[in-house]
């Protein structure tokens, strides 16, 4: 038997989300079963249990019996018909829409058993975990990673650019500030007071969030932004456009759409790009806090931590 969260109806995570003990799935051609040991939450986790609106984004109307999270670090233990790029015992890191968070998880590999690229994203993506990484990290980067590179590599961040990015402390803002600090960018980002001496130490430029931001973006930049990665809603969007930022060097994961504002996140990640990400965490060149470790029987608690916001980095949930 196995442990597996779940849901049967949408609305609040505490009244709906449950964990069942069920019979262990087995993959099918193309597939991998992987045995989690932890799993990294994000928000888009909880607005599918939320909002029947926010879940058909992801191809889900009936919730009922439907798995949750995505995220997910653990063994193989298990190949289905086809499979020749893990083998049983392998340590890998990934993610599954809608079972991830569950002592074993059916992930579909790339480019295995039919799998085409437009189904990446719905049926997992896999790869090799090194070594140097352990697993709550490693179970923490499939989307905050993702999306990180993705949004990064649009705007082409790199040396000579001053860059804002909005929730620089949250799990994905931290990653995409220190890679485009990597590139050679200045990056100046907005977090909570309490997590400005810790983005200093990553060479982030801490500001307020708030009234009159534009004013302290201009104050910390007095050349001008040239690029900016929103991670947290319309305010950054404006700011960010009030001072000059042109819309294709804006990428947006929060405010899509407002003002004219797009981005690229998480779906659009080529393997490629995560696998850099997993190479730059595992060689301790980019670091990826986690606020709080959960058992997976206070997955609900885990998931209020969440909802009440101002994490720094990551919270990860272990079935161990």
């Amino acid at each position: 038997m196995g442990r597996f969260a779940r849901f049967d109806s949408f609305g609040a995570t505490a009244d709906v989300l449950r964990i069942v003990d069920d019979e262990p799935p087995h993959p099918g051609p193309g597939e991998v079963r992987v045995r989690v040991r932890a799993n990294g939450l994000n928000p888009v986790d909880y607005k599918i249990i939320n909002s029947g609106k926010s879940a058909a984004n992801y191809g889900l109307t009936d919730p009922h019996g439907t798995g949750v999270g995505f995220d997910l670090a653990g063994d193989v233990d298990e190949v289905g018909r086809g499979v020749t790029r893990f083998a049983v015992g392998d340590a890998v890191l990934g993610g599954r829409r809608h079972g991830a968070i569950a002592d074993f998880a059916i992930v579909r590999v790339e480019g295995e058993g039919g799998a085409a690229a437009s189904d990446v994203e719905r049926d997992g993506v896999l790869i090799a975990k090194p070594d140097t990484l352990d697993y709550d990290t490693a179970g923490a980067l499939a989307v905050a990673g993702r999306t990180a590179i993705a949004a990064v590599d649009r705007v082409g961040a790199g040396p000579g650019d001053t860059v804002f990015v909005s929730a620089a402390a949250g799990g994905v803002g931290v990653i995409a500030s220190q890679l485009a600090v990597l590139r050679g960018a200045t990056v100046i980002g907005t977090a909570s007071r309490g997590n400005h001496e810790f983005l200093r130490e990553l060479g982030v430029i801490p500001i307020a969030y708030g009234d009159e931001l534009a004013q302290r973006l201009s104050d910390a930049a007095p050349h001008g932004l040239t690029a900016a990665l929103d991670c947290h809603g319309p305010e950054s969007v404006d700011a960010a456009l009030d001072l000059g930022v042109p819309l294709d060097r804006l990428n947006t994961i929060a405010a899509r759409g407002h003002r004219g504002a797009q981005g690229v996140g998480n779906p659009q990640a080529t393997m490629q790009q995560f696998a850099e990400i997993v190479r730059l965490v595992a060689d301790g060149r980019i670091a990826v806090p986690i606020q709080a470790i959960y058992p997976i029987e206070r997955l609900v608690d885990a998931y209020a931590r969440l909802e009440a916001g101002h994490v720094r980095g990551k919270l990860i949930v272990v079935t161990e």
